[in-house]
């Protein structure tokens, strides 16, 4: 019996998932696994998953194959889609390439390989120089008050990345001196690793899939191509973010070799002392006083967007919530407003004069309290009545 893994299992997918959803769940792990994206001591184990997933992609991907696997399970696939006879002795520590045998080539896997920086089966002679290699994507957090996040504001933040170096514009090499050839790939950038009749196309160690090597490095830089300094950037936060909301702010990344990579701006809300949000709906809480409750009448309530009046209706109870419509948070998608929710909390009155003591005192009695109940203070008997 086959010890493998359910395909759909490894994937994380559903047997009805469409062929979008399974190239979707694919691209995430295939990025998230893949060794030359994990720590050193984690590389054994994400080069065993990238191979379990590219099987499982292999065969469900497939629209025949995966009628096979549905009906015979492991049995009903062919040897040769067994991703553990094909990467036997080959060499994981920089690159997963060369799938274009099993149908794994073209398509989302050029996709995701050139995303990781590798070239599929060699597809460019001149290895990484030849493609587009893009800078790294950064992540900056930036704080923003409710009341900011209510209308929208400008933050300057300050962003550490690595720039191409302005001495000797990115090659790395001191100024008036050349790059040389690779002695290993001879400048192909590439060396061909065989197992059998499979070959990984992967970049060569010497020279990082460069192509050529620095004799003389740039002082600036020492050879890196690149120089790390601080920009001041501005970010226009719009109205209505919430805590967590991602902005996306192009080109603003760390250079890359041919294009910048972008800047991921995470934005936090600040607590606030009087609203709680929900949604694009903020609850507050207003005192009301002990006769207001019981008769009735008007009181001025704060919101975001300014004071308003707000009518309390006679024999209102602690813990009410009346809704104030559209003085809540904007919707960041331009549709509307969300409400203000102002729970009342009645106020028990505490220290009492001669003349309010009498009138609650004949209140009490006329709704039927016994004013002679012991060890029961006053503002508790008065609670118990408007319970």
């Amino acid at each position: 019996m086959s010890t493998k893994r359910d395909y759909y299992e490894i994937l994380g997918i559903q047997k009805s998932a469409t062929l979008e959803e399974i190239k979707k769940a694919y691209r995430e792990l295939a990025l998230r696994y893949h060794p030359d994206r994990v720590p050193q001591e984690q590389k054994k184990e994400a080069e065993e998953k990238f191979k379990e997933i590219s099987e499982a992609y292999a065969v469900l991907s497939d629209s025949q194959k995966r009628s096979l696997y549905d009906q015979y399970g492991h049995s009903g696939i062919d040897q040769r889609y067994a991703y553990e006879d094909i990467f036997k002795g080959a060499d994981f520590s920089s690159v997963f390439e060369g799938l274009g045998d099993f149908g794994l080539g073209g398509g989302l896997f050029d996709e995701i390989f050139q995303d990781l920086g590798y070239d599929i089966f060699g597809s460019g002679s001149r290895g990484r120089s030849s493609r587009r290699r893009r800078g790294r994507d950064l992540q900056i957090a930036v704080a923003v008050t409710l009341e900011e996040a209510a209308v929208g504001v400008e933050k300057t933040i300050a962003v550490p990345r690595y720039e191409i170096c302005p001495v000797c514009s990115g090659t790395g090499a001191k100024p008036g001196t050349k790059k040389s050839a690779c002695p290993q790939c001879k400048g192909a950038g590439q060396v061909v690793v065989s197992s059998g009749f499979f070959h990984l196309s992967q970049s060569c160690p010497r020279c990082g899939g460069q192509g050529s090597v620095i004799q003389s490095p740039c002082s600036e830089c020492r050879g890196e191509g690149r120089v790390k300094v601080t920009r001041r950037i501005k970010v226009k936060i719009p109205r209505g973010v919430d805590n967590g909301s991602h902005l996306r702010i192009r080109g603003e990344g760390e250079s890359g070799a041919n294009i910048s990579g972008d800047l991921y701006v995470i934005i936090e809300v600040k607590p606030h002392p009087l609203y709680q949000r929900h949604g694009n709906d903020i609850v507050a809480q207003k005192e009301v006083s002990l006769p207001m409750a019981a008769l009735g009448g008007e009181t001025e309530v704060q919101t975001l967007h300014g004071k308003v009046k707000m009518k309390i209706p006679a024999g209102t109870q602690s813990g009410s919530i009346f809704r104030i419509r559209g003085k809540g948070m904007p919707d960041i998608h331009g549709r509307g407003f969300g409400d203000e929710l102002v729970k009342v909390e009645v106020v028990i009155p505490v220290n009492l004069n001669a003349q309010q003591r009498r009138l609650m005192e004949e209140f009490a009695r006329a709704s039927g309290e016994d004013m002679g109940q012991a060890g029961q203070g006053f503002g508790e008997r008065i609670k118990k009545v408007f319970k």
